[in-house]
Order: structure tokens, then sequence, then C-alpha cells
């Protein structure tokens, strides 16, 4: 592995932690800060009849989780993207494997 790609993998790598750590002080702020410790604060509005701090606890951070889910998701990808990681391509083909049903010629 050459320094240039080693350098380049260590700033993705870096990066990819940043994403997930903010993500997971979202998470942790959504459930335990709104579901817990500003849920007296946040009973003091209403939404959907509700008291706010009681529909953030049981419907509320579901929602923002699965929102959290898709921002990861389009983050990742852009990211990978970035620094030429992407799923999608491919360009490591073995020349031992064969198609399936097919067998090698010798």
């Amino acid at each position: 592995m050459t320094d240039s790609h080693s350098t380049k993998v260590k700033i993705y790598w870096k990066k990819n932690i940043r994403t997930v750590m903010s993500l997971l002080a979202v998470w942790f702020f959504v459930s335990f800060g709104m579901g817990i410790l500003l849920v007296d604060f946040l009973d003091s509005f209403r939404f959907f009849g509700f008291k706010f701090g009681f529909w953030m606890a049981q419907q509320g951070s579901i929602f923002c989780f699965v929102i959290l889910i898709f921002v990861y998701v389009y983050r990742m990808n852009k990211l990978d993207h970035q620094y030429d990681m992407d799923e999608d391509e491919d360009n490591f083909v073995p020349d031992d494997i064969c198609p399936p049903g097919k067998e090698p010629q010798e």
C-alpha cells in the first residue's frame, strides 16, 4: 500500500467516524434529551393533540431514527464516491473465476 493510498484511507475513515459520531449525538439528544430530560419543558407544547414531550418520546423519536438512517446512507454514499470507495464499482476481477454454468477451458 502506498503512502498516498494510506493517507487517503485514513482521511476517509476519519470522516466516516465523524459522520457516525455526529449522527449518534443527534440520536442521543432525541432519545435521551427530548424523551427524558426535556420532557417537562416540551409537555407545555401540543402536537396533534398530545403533549409534545410525550409525543417525542413515543413517536417523534422513531421518525427521527428513520430520518437518521436515510441521512447516514446519503452521507456515506457521498463520502464513498468522494474517495473512490463506491460499492457499485468493482475494480477487481480475479482471473480464476469463470461465469456460472461454464467449465474452464484447458
